[in-house]
């Protein structure tokens, strides 16, 4: 059966997929804490979540430091985080989701600011493994909302990128859509305010996961 309108679904993984943007934002603020820094708000500290890791640091504490000082913060964030992540869970709907849509033939894949030792312990975790096709990790390329991680996976794959979506929880995944010539969809229930979502033209906004799921099913 031909395909509505595509043919690789990409997923953001955090805030999109897993259930942590709150532990990441603990996360952040306990690293602030840890250096002495000022303790960045939950606004400030979900903003970054999606850029790489470093990029993220450097966007919540603002330009001008000493580069160890980033690195420090890198560093907390890490041992912070990896205390809790074993904990996280997959949204409600998500592995259903993701299994309906493979076994349907869609190609899926993953664009994610984590790290690849990052999300080869979530996808572990998570039991999906071998649930996509390919994955990116902004360790790997360049960060969101850069276009270079969607033409990755469209080469890899052998797709098209006017045929493939991404689907994330913050601006930088439609941003990093838009710069690609790729579809976005947002979904509302991650990192970023629904208004700054909104402003990216996403072609859908979905506020749960069984929303987001019936939309691929009658519209992908």
């Amino acid at each position: 059966m031909a395909r509505k309108q595509f043919d690789l679904i990409v997923f953001d993984w955090d805030g999109t997929l897993m259930d942590s943007t709150a532990t990441i934002v603990k996360s952040i603020q306990a690293a602030a804490r840890d250096i002495g820094l000022p303790i960045p708000s939950r606004e400030a500290a979900s903003h970054v979540i999606g850029l790489g890791l470093t990029e993220a640091m450097q966007a919540v504490l603002g330009p001008g430091l000493e580069p160890k000082i980033y690195q420090r913060m890198v560093e907390r964030y890490r041992h912070h985080y990896l205390t809790k992540d074993q904990e996280l869970t997959l949204f409600d709907g998500v592995e259903e989701m993701l299994h309906e849509l493979s076994q349907q033939g869609y190609f899926l894949a993953v664009a994610t600011g984590k790290s690849r030792v990052g999300l080869n312990r979530a996808l572990n975790a998570a039991k999906l493994l071998s649930t996509f096709d390919a994955t990116r990790c902004a360790d790997e390329t360049f960060s969101k909302p850069h276009p270079a991680m969607l033409q990755e996976l469209t080469r890899e794959l052998g797709q098209d990128l006017k045929r493939t979506v991404m689907i994330g929880d913050t601006t930088h995944d439609l941003l990093m859509a838009q710069n690609a010539g790729s579809a976005g969809i947002a979904v509302e229930y991650g990192a970023h305010p629904v208004d700054q979502l909104t402003a990216c033209r996403p072609v859908f906004s979905a506020k749960t996961v069984p929303e987001l799921h019936r939309w691929l099913n009658e519209n992908a």
